[in-house]
């Protein structure tokens, strides 16, 4: 099919420049626009391929420009596969018409001459050139693997559709799983699937508009998020305003009157101040290439319905290319410094990058009328790489050659730093990891393909660190809970809490870009996930992997199963009054013959400083000096009585234990206290709040000196995160 645009709702003709960017400079002042090559008639070079292939000594005519394009980002490439490509694709489409009328091998040049013009290399290329040719005619994967070579056969069967004889309405979901498989192997699977709805979408305009809906739709929800992580910012915005034509035809028209309108404007308050940058930095000594860069129509949309009227500057932004890092850095201070900055737009995606490779410094200037212009500043490779993502990286799984590297083996391009991290491996993305992770667990294509738009309608990402120096990519919004599971995969139903930023915080708590997150972890093999976990699952790691937990342990009569009944005697207070029997200990006071009580309030025990006071009849209560309650006993004139530890080691305390829920939690509990030869005097369990159960326990210890070690035991314990001796607020008199 043409590659010219037959829908009447899109831009206009939308074949590709060499920046494809065709469709996105109408309504631009030709002044503007950057020098392109003539448009290329792939209808009359598809009827001249029905003619034959060429002479096997030449190309033929219709791969030209492929070649020509392929040849300015590779100047040495070999043109022999090409050529074979062309000859086996043409030969095997023969016959076949697309639905406008043009012979079908018009459709896999129109993809190919799109990779080509984005640097994709010869591999990518022929493929492209193959990319129908198994699913549309006779042609097998064991030929193409005989005559081009695994890889090649390896990105044609990546993007090869599953038949829907077999899969029914399941194929378009399982056909995306398998190409984003194949894509967790390979990322130029995915370059050549986007390239392919690239031209489909230019071409979509004979299709019955219910029809376009629906493949706009999906390019909405899947292919153009993808495009956004993989960096492919070309295709990216070319998709989105070919979405927009067919979606929102209304709003599309007002944004094409918009930009005719500003078009139209006698003055060019942009131009004015790309001048004013270029005068800033050439009087600096910087050398520098300063471009404007008009706005796709799905931007100037965005922009006005957050600006309100726009004004002539919004229309576009400056570009500023350099050839060094450092240069970048040096165009910012004297823009800053020579005209007026808007601090609140600066960003450094240099020192930063965005999680698909994206860098780039973004600023804004302000002229003295109120307009303001948005800069972007980059190197060349910066933008390179801005424009075509994993696409301008070549052959990602090749050897570098000794000018691609940092001296240390690791890639590097044209000067800047190796990509590092799961950030930047081009080969595996962090997102596409986490994808390919929970794919495995969807139960089924329904739930695969809608977990699929949802985690892809998440656009940012953030990056918490582990405790270990590790680091995890998540989208933002996610809390401990899709950490948990991002680190430990199913082993995370067993986790009972986390410290973010060294503080102790829930799991439903939202992490943010930066934060350290340490997950506490239990040891009960029988540890489960909580239902309400799912409210907190932000990921589809974490949900899907939950929601299989669940439907393999369904509750009795759909309920929350409550915490197990455990000793019952332990959880409520002895009959017999405790204060009544409770031991004077080892405390002496210096009042002959007064009966002395250790307070409940702060339990005190050798070798705790403590003080006493005489209360209702005549007995002697000792307190630790810290206790709240001492305050108010002299404040309201109380008698202070001296007091210190006898000879006997016998002491009973209180101590509080926090901890999170999970079955059996009081059983071993008491197990470790018992192991440490202290009695329980009294226990009580308050309900659960928020995941978090607080235990309060009398103890009757042989020995002061076991408590640090009776103490640590308990702490010991999974799921609990603190021990404290209890503090209460005491009355004046018990």
């Amino acid at each position: 099919m043409s590659a010219e645009a037959t829908n009447p709702a899109t831009p206009g003709p939308a074949t590709p420049s060499p920046k494809l960017s065709a469709s996105l400079e109408q309504g631009v002042p030709p002044s503007h626009r950057r020098k392109s090559r003539p448009r290329i008639d792939l209808r009359r070079l598809g009827r001249a391929a029905l003619l034959g292939p060429a002479a096997r000594d030449r190309l033929p005519d219709a791969i030209g420009h492929v070649a020509e394009a392929h040849r300015a980002h590779h100047p040495d490439a070999d043109l022999e596969p090409l050529r074979r490509a062309y000859v086996l694709a043409e030969s095997s489409h023969r016959g076949q018409m697309r639905k406008s009328g043009e012979p079908y091998i018009t459709h896999p040049l129109a993809v190919t001459l799109i990779l080509a013009e984005l640097g994709a290399e010869t591999t990518t290329l022929t493929a492209s050139l193959l990319h129908d040719t198994v699913e549309d005619t006779e042609v097998t994967l064991d030929q193409v693997r005989k005559e081009f070579g695994d890889e090649v056969c390896y990105l044609v069967d990546g993007v090869t559709k599953l038949e829907k004889v077999d899969y029914g309405a399941a194929a378009e979901p399982e056909t995306f799983r398998k190409m984003l498989v194949a894509t967790g192997n390979d990322v130029r699977v995915m370059s050549i699937k986007l390239a392919d709805r690239l031209h489909n979408m230019r071409t979509l305009g004979v299709m019955r508009p219910e029809k376009q809906a629906r493949i706009a739709k999906v390019t909405r929800d899947v292919l153009i998020p993808l495009a956004e992580r993989l960096g492919v910012q070309a295709l990216k915005t070319e998709l989105e305003d070919l979405v927009f034509a067919i979606l929102h035809p209304e709003e599309y028209e007002h944004t094409r009157e918009l930009i005719a309108d500003n078009a139209a404007r006698a003055d060019d308050p942009l131009a004015e101040i790309a001048e004013d940058v270029r005068t800033v930095l050439r009087d600096s000594g910087i050398q520098a290439e300063v471009l404007i860069r008009p706005r796709h129509f799905v931007s100037v949309h965005r922009v006005s319905r957050k600006r309100g009227p726009l004004r002539g500057a919004d229309f576009g932004r400056l570009l500023v290319l350099v050839n060094e890092d450092a240069d970048c850095y040096g165009v910012l201070g004297e823009l800053h410094t020579c005209l007026t900055p808007v601090v609140s737009e600066f960003k450094d995606f240099i020192a930063v990058p965005k999680f698909n490779l994206y860098q780039s410094l973004h600023t804004a200037v302000a002229r003295g009328d109120g307009e303001v212009a948005e800069v972007l500043i980059r190197t060349h490779q910066m933008h390179k790489v801005a424009e075509a993502g994993v696409i301008a990286l070549g052959n990602p799984y090749a050897a570098p050659s000794e000018e691609q590297t940092d001296g240390d083996g690791g890639r590097a391009l044209d000067g800047a730093r190796p990509f590092d991290g799961e950030r930047a491996d081009p080969t595996r993305p962090g997102w596409l990891s986490r994808l390919l992770d929970w794919q495995e667990g969807a139960p089924d294509p329904d739930t695969f393909w809608s977990t699929l738009r949802e985690d892809l309608a998440q656009d940012r990402e953030i990056t918490v660190f582990r405790a270990d120096g590790g680091s995890l990519g998540l989208p933002e919004g996610a809390s401990c809970v899709d950490a948990a599971y991002a680190q430990y995969g199913e082993d995370a139903h067993a986790c009972i809490g986390a410290r973010v930023n060294g503080r102790l915080a829930t799991l439903s708590t939202v992490l943010r870009d930066g934060d350290t997150v340490q997950l506490l972890m239990g040891q009960d093999p029988a540890s489960e996930p909580s239902r309400e976990w799912l409210e907190h699952a932000h990921t589809a790691a974490a949900r899907i992997a939950i929601q299989r937990w669940i439907a393999a342990h369904p509750s009795p009569g759909g309920t929350e199963p409550s915490e197990p009944p455990e000793e019952p005697a332990a959880t409520r207070r002895p009959p017999v009054d405790a204060r009544a029997a409770r031991p004077a200990a080892n405390a002496v006071v210096d009042q002959p013959g007064a009966s002395v009580r250790l307070a409940g309030c702060c339990t005190p025990v050798p070798p705790d400083e403590v003080t006493g006071f005489v209360v209702r009849g005549g007995v002697v209560t000792v307190h630790r000096v810290e206790c709240a309650g001492v305050a108010r006993m002299k404040n309201g004139g109380r008698a202070e009585v001296g007091v210190r530890w006898g000879d006997s080691t016998e002491c009973r305390v209180t101590l509080i234990a926090e901890s999170f829920g999970r079955p059996h939690l009081l059983a071993d509990l008491t197990e470790a206290i018992a192991m440490e030869g202290v009695a329980i005097v009294s226990a009580i369990v308050e309900p659960p709040s928020q995941q978090r159960v607080r235990h309060t326990y009398t103890l009757q210890l042989p020995d002061a000196a076991h408590l640090p070690g009776l103490m640590r035991a308990m702490r010991n314990v999974p799921g609990v995160y603190d021990v404290t001796r209890a503090q209460h607020q005491a009355t004046a008199a018990p």
